[in-house]
């Protein structure tokens, strides 16, 4: 089954930060990720969740380079 996270297409293009998987209410969104999550936590959101929302019929296909993945 699947979960609709932003059920608007006011976002398209954008980055937003929802308060977490359970609760998808958008608390902070911009152009860039950094301005999503700086957004999110000035009104409080401490450990948000951060997503791409892609333009309306445009199909993004991601790849995962494990040398260049930072771990903690």
């Amino acid at each position: 089954m699947e979960k609709l996270l932003v059920s608007t297409e006011e976002f398209n293009g954008r980055y937003v930060a929802m308060k977490s998987f359970d609760d998808n209410t958008i608390v902070g969104a911009g152009d860039e990720p950094e301005k999503a999550l700086k957004d999110a936590e000035s009104k409080g959101c401490k450990n948000p969740v951060l997503l791409y929302v892609p333009e309306k019929d445009i199909v993004h296909i991601y790849t995962l380079d494990l040398a260049k993945t930072v771990r903690f």
